[in-house]
């Protein structure tokens, strides 16, 4: 490997891997199933939860629009937290919000059968809330675990430079080639989420608790591995 491709690698932060955005990406998409099918709302796209709110808002129908507004203040209050925890805690906040979401994970699928709203709607939110404010960059570029319009936009914007012959060759396949993998990651994660929730829908928040773990070794290993 090159010097040049050396210090590269050891000026990537641990949680911008790409084996961690993958990971991420997959949790962010079963999250999203989960929610979707048991309560009728979306975990991660608020885009989507205020579109809802505001048409069945505005034809009078509150009973239905109401029930959007819960996961976008839980979506909020989930940003708060992880931008206080990226102050106090620096490179370490990604490690620790890692943690925090496994155990909030594991707390909502043990409360959900006495408080499906709470644990389901709220519980969930804020996961992807911290998820999405913490894991911000993959091999240096901005990108979302929990939604892929973004990710979606850059696959094609890289696809359609390399066709007409801007920009670098490599670098530009190799970030379109993330990005579209981050997005197929996602999509992946929702499938199996679906089959999972309609086939058992107690077991179907091991998914993401299984690839979270994951996630925090990884970050750990590489982050390691840069010191030594």
């Amino acid at each position: 490997m090159s010097s040049q491709g050396i210090a590269a690698t050891s000026l990537l932060r641990r949680d911008e891997t790409v084996a961690v955005a993958l990971l991420l990406a997959f949790a962010g998409g079963c999250l999203n199933a989960y929610t979707w099918i048991i309560h009728g709302v979306l975990a991660n796209a608020q885009t989507a939860n205020l579109v809802f709110l505001c048409v069945h808002g505005g034809v009078g129908d509150w009973a239905r629009a109401l029930q959007f507004v819960p996961p976008i203040m839980a979506f909020a209050v989930g940003i708060v937290v992880a931008v206080w925890l990226r102050r106090a805690a620096g490179e370490r906040a990604s490690a620790i919000s890692t943690l925090v979401e496994i155990l909030l994970l594991i707390a909502i699928g043990v409360l959900h059968n006495r408080l499906p709203e709470i644990a389901g709607k709220l519980g969930i939110s804020l996961v992807a809330a911290m998820q999405a404010a913490i894991f911000t960059k993959v091999d240096g570029a901005t990108y979302s675990t929990v939604m892929i319009t973004g990710n979606m936009r850059q696959a094609i914007e890289g696809i359609f430079a390399l066709a007409s012959g801007s920009g670098g060759a490599t670098g530009t396949l190799r970030r379109s080639d993330i990005f579209a993998a981050v997005c197929g990651t996602f999509g992946i994660g929702a499938a199996l989420g679906a089959l999972i929730t309609k086939a058992t829908p107690d077991l179907a928040l091991g998914l993401p608790v299984v690839a979270l773990p994951i996630v925090l070794l990884r970050c750990e290993v590489v982050g390691s591995e840069a010191s030594a």
